[in-house]
């Protein structure tokens, strides 16, 4: 009985360890959050550019002057440490950050007439 009440006490905290893990990874996706919607006329030094609604960034009629912003850091509804410029795709580079060129190997096969 005390075999398997320890059998069970370990299962539980592998379990308990494998779910922290997924939320921690889950926690540090690149997606979703790596693009805002901000009010570029409020730039402020200390907090960067105003978070606003995505419409804001999709509509012609848009009440503010809404661009979108990628990476940084939000703090309270404001963003700062990030770009307008839209990140390049990622697929298909090295560890380097480098694309990666597949040699193409031509090998001439010499004759003897």
């Amino acid at each position: 009985m005390v075999h398997i009440r320890r059998w069970l006490r370990t299962g539980t905290v592998v379990l308990s360890g494998v779910a922290l893990l997924a939320a921690a990874l889950a926690g540090c996706s690149s997606s979703g959050s790596s693009k805002r919607c901000v009010d570029r006329g409020s730039y402020s030094s200390a907090k960067g550019y105003k978070v606003v609604e995505n419409k804001n960034c999709s509509s012609v009629k848009a009440a503010v002057d809404g661009a979108w912003y990628y990476g940084g850091t939000e703090k309270k509804h404001w963003v700062s440490g990030g770009s307008f410029t839209k990140p390049a795709k990622t697929s298909g580079t090295s560890h380097s950050g480098k694309k990666s060129k597949k040699s193409k190997s031509r090998s001439k096969v010499k004759t003897r007439h």
